[in-house]
């Protein structure tokens, strides 16, 4: 019985010290991945304030129409391409000049949850305004954002629905 008892522990001590058949087939295929990895798209900078565009544009029309939730909505979405900017361009200068429209977003946020006509407006222009400054800031001043004169979207109404 010892003997067998030492037989199971020298397999067992040589099973865990051996090297694995599989090492070089499991690296080769995490060189794989992460090569794969490298070649996945990731929105650019530009892509993502693309989108903050369009949602700026929108939050303006749902504000001042007075279709709150819709407005809710739209800054949200803001504030998720924002994030999505920390995450995804973390490398990229600008991104450190983001934390300055933090606290414009939040006031444009209070006002449309107070449902706010007047301070929605004041809250948008310096929401904008703020936005123009970082572009200036980080050598984008060419990119000029303005208080929306028409809709995006010609296929939407940014009316509030009637409540029934």
């Amino acid at each position: 019985m010892k003997y067998l008892l030492y037989v199971i522990m020298g397999i067992s001590f040589w099973a865990c010290n051996a090297p694995s058949q599989n090492t070089a087939l499991l690296q080769r295929q995490i060189d794989s991945l992460q090569a794969q990895l490298h070649k996945t798209y990731k929105p650019g900078l530009g892509e993502f304030m693309s989108g903050i565009q369009v949602h700026h544009n929108k939050l303006w029309f749902a504000g001042i129409n007075r279709n709150w939730a819709l407005a809710d909505f739209e800054i949200n979405e803001i504030k998720e391409s924002l994030e999505d900017i920390k995450t995804y361009c973390a490398d990229r200068p600008e991104t450190k000049s983001i934390e300055m429209i933090g606290a414009p977003i939040q006031n444009v946020s209070t006002a449309i949850q107070q449902k706010d006509d007047a301070q929605f407006k004041n809250s948008f222009k310096i929401l904008t305004a703020t936005c123009n400054t970082c572009h200036q800031g980080t050598k984008h001043g060419f990119n000029v954002i303005t208080i929306p004169a028409t809709p995006p979207f010609s296929n939407q109404d940014f009316k509030a629905p009637v409540e029934k």
